[in-house]
């Protein structure tokens, strides 16, 4: 790692009350202190202490600033960090990150300041991973899950199984040097016990990965139905303003409407479809298209019935797209006559061999049946109310892969040992297993992946 001092803005570049330029490096007091005018030098202050007073350029003043001066290594890089908290402004930030970079600092790279802390060992790089995590939360779920990575959750559990697999390596290694005095005799049975219990363990990280998903990236949601049923009027709904346009006049909407939606604390990827029908409007028809193509794709179909008009054509053509685990029958415009019943759906949902599909009855213009729809969405993604206490939700794909690395390894183990192998090799698709882990916490990985994994991050972080 380069030992030179760098610096970016931390606060983004939008107008706000105040902005943070952040100095990290081996020189960082000192080249705050060629630029800042107080009552005292900043080289002769003590750590993790706030000075008031101004930044200039020789004698032109630049701002009215506090200093946050912090001494490594108990900062968030390890290294010696200044923060120059000033206003908010876009230009008097930039103004001040030219000044620093005047006088000494280079600006920095993507999560380059992130990048140090993971190198000088102030976290893991599941706790680095969780940084970004934490910055794009989109949702109180999302968030919850960050934090306790960010707190060691994902490094504590693997560590363990680390540790479990290099004692029985190591045990078995030892025991093969010293035969005559360490016996492997049945040991094949003991370790079984061991590689089966730390199997379970890996596959539940890996089962946690779809829950995982779901809170960071969101529920891919289609609304389907009928022209006029209410897909447009139940986008605005839930949006909470006027997305899409709403007319009486049938295929209004012809193209799919996209909104990112916060709903019962789980980010919805909505979309509002055409209506879908048989057409000879070429416009149309490439919506319906569309409509048909997104709910093949969805995570989650949001089937919006009008219960004032009978089932037609229309309705059973969706009824082809819908499927039992994904799909919620919404029966529309219940403050006017109710022309179908749950009943009427029921039996057409039997006719095309679906069941379990929940029908919930609502009204969009009154505005009735939203919290039982929150309800059913969190049943059916996060099976009731997620609990962050000690549950470890995987939301990495490149963390995901590592843990389908190391059971696989595992699992090559428990062949060797139903095969009456010899004892090394156990060995060696143990250490495989605990190499595969350790690229999760970043204990095996190379410069590349490391390079590669912190571009992604943002600037000053």
């Amino acid at each position: 790692m380069e030992k030179d001092t760098i610096a970016a803005i931390s606060t983004g570049m939008t107008n706000s009350g105040i902005g943070i330029v952040r100095i990290s490096g081996p020189e960082a007091i000192e080249i705050a202190d060629r630029i800042y005018k107080g009552k005292e030098s900043l080289k002769n202050a003590d750590s993790h202490t706030i000075r008031y007073g101004f930044i200039k350029d020789r004698e032109e003043t630049v701002d009215e600033v506090l200093v946050m001066l912090m001494k490594a290594p108990r900062t968030y890089t390890g290294e010696d960090t200044v923060e120059i908290n000033c206003h908010g402004g876009t230009y008097v930030v930039r103004r001040i990150l030219e000044t620093v970079i005047k006088y000494g600092a280079r600006p920095a790279e993507p999560g380059e300041f992130t990048k140090r802390a993971f190198l000088n060992g102030k976290m893991d790089l599941s706790q680095a991973e969780a940084v970004i995590d934490v910055i794009h939360s989109e949702n109180e779920y999302a968030l919850k899950s960050s934090i306790g990575q960010l707190k060691g959750s994902v490094r504590e559990e693997i560590s363990d199984i680390r540790n479990k697999i290099l004692y029985h390596t190591a045990f078995i290694e030892t025991a093969l040097d010293d035969p005559e005095h360490i016996s492997v005799d049945g040991y094949g049975e003991t370790l079984e016990k061991v590689v089966d219990e730390l199997i379970e363990r890996l596959k539940k990280l890996i089962r946690s990965s779809d829950n995982g998903k779901i809170l960071t990236e969101g529920i891919n949601t289609v609304i389907l139905g009928k022209p006029n049923a209410g897909k447009s009027s139940l986008l605005n709904l839930l949006s909470g303003h006027e997305k899409a346009i709403v007319t009486e006049i049938e295929g209004t909407t012809r193209d799919v409407l996209e909104e990112k939606i916060l709903f019962g604390g789980l980010c919805l990827n909505m979309m509002d479809t055409a209506g879908i029908r048989d057409t000879e409007d070429k416009v149309e028809q490439i919506g319906v298209n569309r409509a048909k193509e997104c709910a093949r794709d969805a995570d989650l179909i949001l089937y919006v019935a009008d219960s004032s008009r009978e089932l037609d054509e229309s309705d059973r053509m969706i009824f082809d797209y819908i499927s039992a685990g994904k799909t919620i029958i919404l029966m529309n415009k219940t403050d006017l006559n109710e022309v179908i019943t749950k009943e009427i759906l029921q039996k057409e949902l039997e006719r095309h061999g679906i069941s379990e599909v929940p029908i919930l009855e609502i009204s969009v213009k009154d505005h009735k049946g939203m919290e039982e729809l929150e309800e059913r969405i969190s049943e059916m993604f996060l099976k009731g109310d997620i609990s962050f206490n000690d549950e470890i939700y995987i939301t990495n794909l490149r963390q995901k892969d590592a843990l389908i690395r190391g059971c696989e390894s595992l699992e090559k183990v428990l062949e060797s040992i139903h095969m009456q192998m010899p004892e090394d090799f156990f060995t060696i698709d143990l250490m495989d297993a605990y190499e595969a882990l350790g690229s999760i916490t970043g204990d095996s990985i190379g410069e590349d992946l490391v390079n590669e994994i912190f571009s992604k991050f943002c600037m000053g972080k």
